[in-house]
């Protein structure tokens, strides 16, 4: 019997969120950018795969940091480009 691993359940992992349309909003008028100025990540990433997120989505990722106590990171989901 397999048991499906929840790869955001692993202590390596920061935690991601699909960031609503609002917060895009203000994320994107805070920074003077585009979505497409922001790093990307992949629709396959596991992590991506398993909160359930789509090409063009917004992914805001929180990480614990030695320095600054919390840090985020926004990562805009691409497809994959096929080989």
């Amino acid at each position: 019997m397999s048991t499906k691993l929840n790869v955001l359940e692993h202590a390596m992992v920061p935690d991601h969120k699909i960031m609503g349309e609002d917060d895009v909003s203000e994320l994107l008028s805070r920074y003077n950018i585009t979505t497409e100025q922001l790093p990307k990540i992949y629709h396959d990433d596991p992590a991506v795969r398993e909160i359930g997120a789509n090409a063009d989505d917004v992914i805001r990722i929180i990480r614990a940091s030695h320095t600054a106590g919390r840090a985020e990171a926004y990562r805009l989901v691409v497809k994959r480009p096929k080989k």
